[in-house]
């Protein structure tokens, strides 16, 4: 049997899909990413560890994304709203001189207080009312259970970060073939009354290409992740 292909459906008002960020910046791509998906199933299974047999089935497989955005009254895409930047202050309004609040306190790599106060400044960037239509192809030995753990999820879901809670379910069934897996999506965006407005193959093809270190190797405590070549194309 070939391997199938999983719908994901990832609606919210508030996605974050972190690639090159760092602590005081935690930026967003304009759709999800390979590692943001595969760590998604993996908070539906429950699974915290490294998971290296289990990612390596997934990582040569075909991940597809279309983009979409609400329609306005005559029926047409809207544009795309800027990211949304939240400003946080980490650490702020701890006690140190208590054993568990001065836990949240950040300091250096030696445990100690950090040079000016542990309080840090911190930005981080959403997309704003966004639907994604990903078609994750999976090995055909996995994909009832990962479709079974989307339907009655270990841990919760979250697209991108924690405030980042979906507002439709996320497991929209399995296909035999990305055609099929994408009608679905299709039909999904018409009756949500949003339109197309980009999408992402994997490989190179006609488009914007990118290098994106976005296939997990490894999970758990020491991340570990590859290189995957991509095609943006844009609605014109």
């Amino acid at each position: 049997m070939s391997d199938p292909y999983l719908l994901l459906w990832l609606e919210a008002s508030l996605q974050a899909w972190g690639h090159d960020s760092r602590f005081g910046r935690r930026d967003s791509l304009d759709f999800p990413t390979k590692s943001g998906v595969l760590g998604l199933l993996c908070c539906a299974r429950g699974a915290g560890g490294e998971e290296r047999e289990w990612l390596a089935s997934w990582a040569d497989l075909d991940m597809r994304v279309e983009a979409y955005v609400p329609l306005d009254k005559q029926g047409q895409p809207l544009l795309r709203q800027p990211l949304l930047r939240d400003f946080h202050m980490v650490g702020s309004g701890y006690d140190d001189q208590d054993p568990w609040q001065t836990l949240l306190i950040p300091k250096t790599s030696e445990g100690k207080k950090a040079v000016g106060g542990g309080t840090k400044m911190t930005y981080r960037y959403y997309l704003q009312d966004m639907a994604y239509a990903v078609a994750l192809q999976a090995p055909a030995g996995l994909a009832e259970d990962v479709a079974e753990a989307l339907r009655n999820p270990v841990w919760d879901l979250y697209l991108g970060r924690k405030n980042c809670v979906p507002s439709e379910f996320i497991g929209q069934g399995i296909f035999a073939d990305v055609d099929q897996a994408l009608t679905a999506a299709r039909a999904l965006a018409v009756e949500k009354q949003r339109g197309f407005a980009l999408r992402v193959l994997q490989g190179e093809h006609e488009g914007e290409v990118l290098t994106l270190n976005d296939v997990p190797v490894q999970f758990g405590t020491r991340k570990q992740y590859r290189d995957r070549r991509v095609t943006v194309q844009h609605s014109e």
